[in-house]
């Protein structure tokens, strides 16, 4: 008997198709495929698994919010209840990383969830789509990830950690890669090869969903930045502020100065960094200097790219337990740099 795989429907690349206007003009590429129809377009899936389909969007990857990403994972968290063996999510490619992160963090069923995707459109020559959508539930039905759980990202041959994967190019289908750790697993000619361990590598907070009111403002380092924008998210009352540093995690004096300005008035500064690979440091100081932030109170998002911890700190935010905002975000990033 096959084991039984829930595939969740959320849109993307891999369900898109052109659209007309009514003057018969494309208008662009848009999902409108059934998660249904995405797997009858896959014959070869019956040889790994029973499914059966839960359409919960039609979004593209960079339409995703906090809403229906928390309707993603109650559907997940649903459908382990019901008894399935794993769940696929077929998502957009621009967030996929995103949301498989925010399952590895907060679901607490057992269930290994593999997220896939696309990067060619359903209706385009050499869509990615069928092999990838074969892969996830390849892996979602393996007894390895069953008996491991965790949440994965399945895409071109390789099935990554929800925790170390990042989407590295616009448009390759080599897009997805783990920088300094690579991925757990690689589809061969012999099936399914584990490369690490199957599991949960992310530091849980178990049961906890994205409060749409919780605001994290995201910074961005350069050359030449000042503080408004972080004047401007104070002034507007922003529960916190994630800043994607230059190098190590620095920033301007200019922009520095503001934080620390933030980090006084009881708000959370995470300091992260816009490099593709590696942790923070503190070793620089002077003003904007990673080491002269940290002792100012900020606190480290270690080797988290700077989207993940603005969910990370948005779900410590929103996990309200009678402790201090920066106490909350203090625990959540306590041991960020732990896991290896």
């Amino acid at each position: 008997m096959h084991p039984d795989v829930r595939v969740v429907s959320t849109g993307g690349t891999i369900a898109s198709t052109s659209s007309e206007d009514e003057d018969s003009s494309e208008t662009g590429k848009t999902p409108d495929v059934s998660g249904g129809d995405l797997v009858e377009a896959v014959p070869e899936i019956a040889e790994h698994a029973s499914i059966d389909v839960d359409d919960v969007c039609q979004r593209s990857g960079f339409q995703m919010d906090v809403e229906n990403a928390g309707r993603v994972i109650d559907t997940i968290e649903r459908a382990a209840r019901e008894g399935v063996d794993g769940v696929v999510v077929t998502h957009g490619t621009d967030t996929m990383a995103e949301s498989a992160y925010y399952a590895d963090v907060v679901l607490e069923a057992d269930v290994p969830v593999v997220f896939t995707g696309a990067q060619r459109p359903f209706d385009e020559l050499g869509t990615d789509g069928p092999t990838n959508l074969l892969l996830a539930v390849h892996a979602a039905a393996d007894e390895r990830f069953r008996t491991a759980g965790g949440s994965y990202l399945a895409f071109n041959d390789a099935v990554h950690s929800a925790r170390w994967v990042v989407k590295s190019h616009t448009s390759k289908l080599e897009t997805f890669a783990s920088p300094s750790h690579g991925p757990v697993a690689e589809h061969t000619p012999n099936g399914l090869r584990t490369l690490r361990e199957p599991g949960r590598y992310s530091n849980p907070i178990s049961g906890a969903r994205i409060d749409p009111d919780v605001r994290v403002e995201l910074v961005t380092n350069a050359m030449g930045v000042d503080g408004r924008q972080v004047e401007r998210a104070l002034e507007d009352d922003a529960d916190a502020v994630v800043v994607a540093g230059t190098g190590l995690g620095n920033t301007t004096g200019a922009l520095g100065v503001t934080l620390e300005d933030a980090i006084d008035a009881g708000v959370p500064v995470i300091l992260t960094s816009r490099c593709h690979a590696g942790t923070t440091a503190g070793l620089y100081g002077g003003p904007g200097g990673g080491r002269t932030l940290l002792e100012a109170g900020a606190i480290s998002g270690g080797d988290l790219p700077p989207w993940k911890a603005r969910l990370r700190t948005a779900l410590a935010l929103s996990a309200t337990d009678g402790s201090s905002a920066h106490r909350r975000v203090r625990d959540a990033f306590a041991e960020i740099d732990s896991l290896v």
